[in-house]
């Protein structure tokens, strides 16, 4: 893959603001050295990391290396790549230290015509000063200038709005990259061509076939030492209204005019806005215990962090369920979970549809036809179907048509989500982001039921580490229109 033609300008800079935080070390510069690597940024191109801390580039190279995937052979590259970095401390709410990067950017070779990626890997109780000081001090000169915001964007519609109120008034919209990481990941990607690029599926695609659709977010592990940031937002906050609702919009949405990002952004937020607000009868909350019978960290619960507030009653498991109110899909129930400690890691959408009418087989034989398409681990799309039980016999028997792409796609690499995203940003390519109406519209819906379990200290259901969450939780997905078959699992044949 060659660099974009639209990469193309006298010179770039990509500037990490927080660049000595945990974000930086794991995912920006590693991502950005393996765009680096590949050939993928423009030839012109330096990095700036900016922090508080008083480090060197030897530094930040010292803490980012162990996240970096360096092959052999890659030594000269990567000499080369940390050539292209520098380093400049300062305060994130003075406004000497953004004066001092922008010189600092200036001085670089064809700096002051250089076009700037700011990446914000910094806590929201920064965005705010940061946005400001990069708008007085570091937007001067002839180049473009595109500013990256990481999540939460809020805690709710006023916080929400609130941001985006000032973010408004510093910069246009064209030249915000709200990054949901979700976005970038293969199969979510692989929707918008499931849906639109296959005539199979348009006739189908509807309340009348259609039973329910499952989207799932699952990890095997706890908050472990972060509790005290999640304890801030909850699993609510941090994967369903972004993460989830995003899913949700992409396998719901009506086909867009084209491919461009505002005609698919556009048909998000009409999804959203056929969405009445979430309320509480609509909703199963869970907190992990510990597994007295585990081993390590499967022993503690959320609330032996210690970084967690006693007794705090921040949910670690949800499960909610949503109508969207149009001629499409009114009627069907769109069931979203997500939770920490549980017994996988999966990422899934499960498209269930409707029971066969006129059945003439035996009775509960002929389960129900499901499209899988799993975003983690593993990448798949695959069909549950009936089909002939070999033999003699003519009953039907639960198989798949499999598309895993580790057994169809032997010797393609598949990129990060961050490096899809961060080269989305070079590119102009807004199509992978959240927009400001979006966001505004997802906030509607969550930021009711978020104020009265917050308000009313709704008590989380106990679920044990390592389960499926809680019990009520299966109880309630079976009561909302999904049915569970335990005939059949799908195997993966990588495996």
């Amino acid at each position: 893959m060659a660099v974009c033609s639209e990469m193309v300008g006298p010179s770039h800079v990509f500037i990490i603001l927080g660049a000595s935080g945990d974000l930086a070390k794991k995912k920006i510069i590693p991502t950005i050295w393996w765009l680096y690597r590949d050939g993928l940024l423009p030839k012109e191109i330096h990095f700036v990391g900016y922090a508080r801390s008083n480090l060197t580039v030897a530094q930040l190279k010292e803490r980012a290396l162990p996240f970096m995937k360096v092959n052999q052979g890659d030594h000269t590259k990567l000499a080369e790549f940390f050539a292209k970095l520098s380093y400049v401390q300062g305060s994130y709410d003075q406004d000497d230290g953004f004066k001092k990067l922008d010189a600092t950017i200036r001085q670089l070779p064809k700096g002051n015509e250089a076009n700037r990626v700011y990446y914000l890997a910094l806590p929201p109780t920064v965005f705010t000063t940061v946005t400001e000081k990069i708008h007085d001090h570091c937007m001067n000169h002839k180049g473009w200038n595109r500013i990256i915001i990481e999540k939460p964007f809020g805690r709710d519609f006023d916080s929400s709005s609130l941001l985006s109120n000032h973010l408004s008034k510093l910069f246009q919209e064209e030249q915000l990259y709200r990054i949901d990481h979700y976005l970038g990941k293969e199969m979510v990607q692989n929707l918008l061509v499931l849906r639109f690029a296959n005539r199979v599926f348009g006739p189908l695609w509807n309340r009348d076939n259609i039973a329910s659709v499952l989207i799932t977010f699952k990890e095997p592990f706890g908050t472990a030492g972060r509790g005290g940031y999640f304890d801030e937002f909850g699993i609510i906050r941090d994967v369903m209204q972004n993460h989830l609702f995003q899913v949700l919009c992409l396998t719901a949405m009506e086909k867009p005019a084209t491919k461009d990002a505002k005609d698919i952004r556009d048909e998000k937020v009409k999804v959203l806005k056929c969405i009445p607000e979430l309320t509480l009868d609509n909703v199963v909350l869970g907190q992990y215990v510990g597994d007295k019978d585990g081993e390590g960290d499967a022993t503690l619960g959320y609330l032996d962090d210690n970084t967690v507030p006693s007794g705090s009653v921040t949910p670690t498991f949800a499960v909610a369920r949503f109508n969207i109110c149009n001629e499409r899909w009114d009627g069907v129930p769109f069931i979203l979970k997500c939770g920490k400690a549980l017994n996988e890691r999966k990422a899934e959408i499960r498209v269930q549809f409707r029971d066969v009418p006129g059945n003439i087989f035996t009775d509960g034989i002929v389960k129900r036809n499901e499209l899988v398409i799993r975003v983690q681990p593993n990448e798949a799309v695959y069909c549950k179907m009936m089909t002939k039980s070999p033999g003699m016999g003519v009953e039907p028997v639960e198989t798949e048509m499999d598309l895993t792409y580790k057994t169809r796609y032997k010797d393609v690499k598949m990129p990060d989500a961050y490096e899809r995203l961060i080269l989305d940003v070079f590119t102009g390519s807004q199509l992978n982001f959240v927009r400001s109406d979006e966001l505004s519209e997802a906030w509607r819906i969550f930021t009711p039921v978020l104020h009265k379990i917050e308000s009313e200290k709704v008590k989380p259901i106990p679920y044990v580490y390592g389960t499926r969450g809680p019990p009520q939780a299966d109880e309630f997905v079976r009561k909302s229109g999904f049915v569970y078959s335990s005939t059949y699992k799908w195997v993966n044949p990588s495996l």
